[in-house]
Order: structure tokens, then sequence, then C-alpha cells
């Protein structure tokens, strides 16, 4: 097990700032890319010219979509069932009843889960791109992030942490692998990193 406390005061852990993009091989970009742009919001940025291989970048919500064309289209895996458990990149949304107003415009499958922690409910809805690959739209943020007893967040200026600090209680460290986060009551949901020495000139 690896002890993330300890690497994060011994400085062992990457000195990462944020999440830049994720990359979705397609078997054909220009689907996916109505896709990403129509029903997700995404819009198109410049990609570099020295590439040699077909394929779109595009921006939106903080996050880049690469979208790459697969050489061999015919050997990518056939669409399957809609799994919650299967990979997946969830999205936070303003409204879930407009989310499932307009799959249902677009004839796109879906389904509909929800969770409950501590009186606290989170909606869910799961659906797929043109190439299988599972998208959640939620209303996480009513969840706040509750970091387990001896464990130091980095983001120690994220807002939804650093409400629920104050909930945590006193842990033996044998116990912190078993633990299970209290139910806290819904925080903001906007979180913005803390500076990283790693990264601050010297």
């Amino acid at each position: 097990m690896v002890n993330t406390t300890a690497a994060m005061v011994s400085g062992g852990v990457l000195p990462l700032a944020s999440l830049n993009h994720i990359s979705i091989v397609c078997r054909s970009v220009e689907e996916s890319l109505d896709f990403y742009m129509n029903v997700l919001g995404f819009t198109p940025i410049r990609r570099p010219g020295s590439f040699d291989f077909d394929g779109a970048w595009l921006f939106n919500y903080g996050i880049g979509i690469h979208l790459l064309q697969s050489e061999h289209p015919e050997s990518l895996p056939a669409k399957k069932e809609i799994n919650p458990k299967d990979n997946h990149i969830s999205f936070q949304c303003e409204s879930m009843v407009a989310v499932e107003r307009r799959l249902k415009e677009l004839g796109i499958p879906y389904i509909q889960r929800c969770v409950e922690e501590g009186g606290i409910y989170v909606d869910q809805i799961f659906f797929h791109d043109p190439d299988g690959f599972m998208i959640e739209i939620c209303n996480c943020d009513k969840l706040p992030v509750v970091p387990l007893a001896g464990q130091n967040f980095a983001m120690a200026a994220c807002k939804r942490v650093a409400s629920v600090k104050q909930q945590q209680l006193p842990m033996p460290v044998a116990q912190v692998a078993q633990a299970t986060p209290a139910p806290a009551a819904a925080a903001a949901s906007q979180c913005v990193p803390a500076p990283n020495p790693a990264l601050q000139r010297v």
C-alpha cells in the first residue's frame, strides 16, 4: 500500500498542477467531433500542424478532449451495455432535468442512478459516445470532499475540502485504510488549487 502522506511530506509526488486533457481513439473523428461539439458543448481548438495523423482537439469546462483517428477502426470493440462501473468521464451539470430532456430529444440511450450518503442524494445519468466510451452527467457537488483522517490534501484551498475538515474525528493510523468518511452537509463546489511550492521559482 502506498503511503501518500509520507510521499507528500518527502516531496516524492510529481509536481502536478491540473488535469489538461483526455485522449479518445475514435472510429470516425468526424462523428465523434459532432458528438462532443453538439451534445457535450465542446469547442474545436487549433491542433499542432506537425502531427502526421488524423485527429481533433476540443476544449471546454477547463478540460481538453483530444480525438485520435484509429488506424484500424474495425478492430475497436463494439458498444456494450451501459455499465456505471465502467471507465468513464463525469461532468457536473446545472440541471439534470434539462440533460435528460435533451438526451431524449437526441435519441441517445441512457440509464439513471442515484447515490445516497448521509441524507445527501446525488443523481447520475450515464450514456455512451459514438465509440462506446461512457459519459456521466451528475450533480455530484452536493457530496462534500471529506479527506480520510490522517491524510493531508495538497489542495488545501479547495473550499469543499476546507469546509468539512473540522468534521473529521481523530483516528488511529492503522484504521485509516478501513475508514469511511462521516456524512457531512453539502458544501460549495468550487475548488481553487492551492499554490504548489514545487512549481514556484526559487
